[in-house]
């Protein structure tokens, strides 16, 4: 099925729903502990309701049980918020806050004897919290159990509610695509908040083909939008919900949520977003949090910023959690890890993340940048036309660890060329210290055998020489050159740790790192020479994927280094010629970019309306 359909304004309810108190999460594999703490006694946790047994307490404050008042008191408009449940038995139920130092008070608090389905409501203002704190609940039980059903935490409506349109970009992921797919249909009530769903499929094996689309497809009914296309990368893919939601008529009154295919999908997002969106005073990018897939505990970062001199993406905000255990306490303090002080993003990746409609209209669709930083290009070209991006605590889903890929990878191209746009767009583009950074990262990658990363990298700053002309046609052409070009380089192939080419398991001692040096320049100087001398300390050597540093790998004529991803090894051989090959090729280019940085930089500054128009993007999808 295709077509487009534009979200149109609805009338608004009487009150706003903006998240629900859920009590497990949407997966076996989620501990119940994000969503609902038993602290004391015995309570069974299922998705929408709580049994709290006799002599026990239940603290929702917990990730997904805690309402944040912070970031609602400063984007938002809303001086209040009501909380209102259904009680069965005897009990209390107390609204709690926190500041921003984790202190708590009680707001709230209101106890039932023997009730039967009784709705209990609960008020508390938003009006001390603006550097931290939260809201949550708490419900605690004598000589009786109570149950606890529909909580519903809401506050008063603006006139008219936007609607939300869900993007989902995918490529080859079918059974990744089809479970989140499932995941939304599987909740009515988010679902009722979603226009439609567009599921833009740029793969080979497309989603339709399976019996279990049809499935979900008459789950989703009119609301589902399939749209096949060639490969864009998830630019282009993101970007072709955009162009489907704002294809027709007045797009005022449209939120557009993009999501990953290949997340574990918690459907709440959707109800805690769109009424963000739909309260703040001022349109504002409402990015999701990315908790971790294999390690479904653990937050990946409060907010995050990407320094654009250095070209250092995913740089944690001063005071934000990372990779922090959500369940956990510190332990210094004994509080739990939870995010109290408010702390503001530069950007929001686009594993779920919501974008007005007024803020597209400001500032022109993502650049054709195939992928790797249009999430942060956008966050920052938003930002420069005065639209913050907020990432919203408790509106999260789980997200494959990124310290589990590689770097040395293909998609190390589109970070870095990207990288280099995006800095030359938003940033002060020093080429000096553009220059020395790339010059640095050469050393390393040749210094540490990984000369397919390095051509990577001179492969990134010679396509971004090219000007805005090597967006043209959105990336194709460099994500064909890109894989044919590391192709050349054997240390680039994974294989398995039990069948290393060329080497007999019984010749390859594991050998850890040492300590790292305390200084970075002397020693990587003295790592190069020797290793142009075949002056190195070991032959042979197996190293673990923590330990693959330069200044270790660089101590071998034969490194056989464990992948990132766990799944295999990488073979790193010593070749002087190659090494001294590219790094004159190196010196060349990085000398270009130094000298050509001022005018390329006005080239991409030129190109920027052009490339991020409706008309290009109309273009690229040949409709």
């Amino acid at each position: 099925m295709s077509g487009n359909s534009t979200p149109v304004e609805q009338e608004a309810p009487g009150k706003l729903l903006t998240q629900r108190g859920l009590f497990a999460g949407p997966s076996p594999i989620v501990s119940e502990d994000l969503y609902a703490e038993v602290s004391r006694g015995i309570a069974d946790r299922e998705r929408h309701r709580l049994v709290v047994h006799p002599h026990a307490t239940v603290t929702m404050n917990t990730y997904f049980g805690r309402f944040p008042a912070t970031y609602w008191q400063r984007w938002c408009v809303s001086p209040e918020v009501e909380l209102s449940v259904e009680l069965t038995g005897s009990g209390q139920v107390s609204i709690v806050a926190s500041d921003a130092d984790g202190e708590t008070r009680m707001v709230a608090a209101k106890s039932v004897t023997e009730a039967k389905s009784q709705v209990v409501s609960l008020s508390a203002k938003i009006d001390k919290f603006t550097d931290g704190g939260g809201l949550w609940f708490d419900v605690v039980t004598g000589d009786q159990q109570l149950v606890v059903e529909r909580a519903r935490w809401t506050v008063a409506p603006p006139q008219r509610v936007k609607p939300t349109a869900v993007v989902i970009c995918t490529f080859n992921r079918v059974e990744d695509c089809l479970n989140t797919l499932a995941s939304l249909a599987s909740d009515a009530e988010p679902l009722s908040l979603v226009d439609a769903i567009y599921v833009v499929d740029q793969g080979s094996d497309p989603v339709e083909s399976r019996p279990r689309f049809a499935e979900i497809a008459d789950r989703l009914g009119d609301k589902l939008r399939y749209i096949r296309q060639p490969n864009l990368g998830g630019a282009g893919g993101f970007t072709r919900g955009l162009y489907e939601v704002f294809g027709d008529g007045d797009t005022e009154h449209a939120n557009v949520l993009f999501m990953d295919d290949d997340v574990l999908c918690e459907p709440e997002i959707v109800v805690r977003m769109t009424a963000f969106a739909n309260r703040t005073a001022q349109p504002v990018i409402v990015g999701g949090q990315m908790l971790y897939l294999l390690h479904p505990n653990h937050l990946h970062v409060g907010a995050e910023f990407a320094n654009l001199d250095t070209l250092a993406p995913g740089q944690v905000v001063d005071g934000a959690l990372h990779d922090a255990d959500l369940t956990g306490y510190d332990e210094e303090t004994g509080k739990k890890n939870m995010q109290e002080r408010r702390v503001d993003a530069g950007y929001n990746g686009w594993w779920s993340c919501l974008i007005p409609s007024e803020i597209v209209k400001a500032v022109g669709y993502p650049l054709p940048m195939f992928f790797q930083w249009d999430d942060i290009e956008y966050g920052y070209r938003a930002r420069a036309n005065g639209f913050a991006t907020v990432t919203l605590p408790g509106a999260g889903v789980w997200h494959a660890d990124f310290h589990w890929k590689d770097w040395d990878d293909w998609h190390r191209y589109f970070n870095l060329r990207n990288a280099l746009i995006t800095s030359a767009l938003h940033g002060r583009f020093d080429p000096k210290r553009i220059c020395r950074s790339m010059a640095g990262q050469l050393a390393t990658y040749l210094v540490g055998m990984q000369y397919g990363l390095a051509a990577t990298q001179l492969k990134a700053i010679e396509d971004f020489l090219k000007g805005p002309q090597v967006l043209r046609d959105g990336g194709v052409q460099a994500a064909a050159e890109i894989r044919k070009l590391r192709a050349e380089f054997p240390e680039t192939v994974k294989h398995p740790a039990s069948e290393v080419p060329g080497i007999s398991s019984g010749d390859l001692p594991m050998i850890p790192a040492p300590p790292p040096p305390a200084k970075f320049a002397p020693v990587l100087a003295k790592r190069m020479v020797n290793q142009l001398l075949g002056r190195t300390a070991h032959d042979v050597g197996a190293v673990p994927a923590g330990d693959s540093q330069w200044w270790h790998v660089a101590n071998f004529n034969t490194a056989v280094v464990t992948d990132a991803s766990q799944e295999g090894v990488r073979v790193r051989r010593r070749d002087r010629e190659l090494a001294i090959r590219l790094g004159k090729q190196g010196t060349k280019l990085i000398k270009e970019l130094y000298q050509r940085a001022p005018e390329v930089q006005r080239a991409y500054r030129e190109a920027m309306d052009e490339l991020t128009s409706r008309d290009n993007w109309q273009r690229l999808y040949d409709v």
